[in-house]
């Protein structure tokens, strides 16, 4: 059995090809879905055109004044600070499953540079979070 398959604790599989193969099939029967989905709703799906149908819908409210109206840049500063925190999750969620010492208790001895490495990534990102609320990026007054 290969590193890669206990560490992903597959067993009774006699090559990774054939978690490749499995892998393939549940992606084009996940793509099948998808597209099937989209397909059947639009043959069956009611298909009148007119004004009212193709007129913006905005949450059952009728659309009032321009589109372009300008938005205060509070709401884009927390949409980065949230994009910086979720890619800082995706970061350490791989970095979390990879010290599995239970599994195998070398990893932990092993990464000390990836440690290293993540809790400098952690650090620089607290200073960055700091940094925001000092400057009042939080505050919605």
């Amino acid at each position: 059995m290969t590193l890669l398959q206990t560490s992903l604790g597959v067993q009774g599989f006699s090559s990774l090809y054939e978690i490749w193969i499995l892998l393939g099939i549940l992606f084009v029967a996940g793509l099948g879905f998808g597209i099937s989905n989209v397909v059947i709703s639009h043959i069956l799906g009611p298909s009148r055109k007119g004004k009212t149908k193709d007129s913006t819908y905005e949450s059952g409210v009728d659309p009032l004044g321009s589109t372009r109206e300008r938005f205060n840049v509070r709401f884009y500063l927390v949409a980065m600070i949230f994009l910086v925190f979720d890619v800082e999750v995706l970061f350490l969620i791989p970095w979390i499953s990879s010290f599995n010492t239970i599994r195998h208790p070398w990893l932990h001895v092993a990464n000390g540079p990836l440690f290293l490495s993540v809790i400098i990534f952690t650090v620089i990102l607290l200073v960055a979070y700091i940094y925001a609320w000092g400057k009042g990026v939080f505050k919605w007054d």
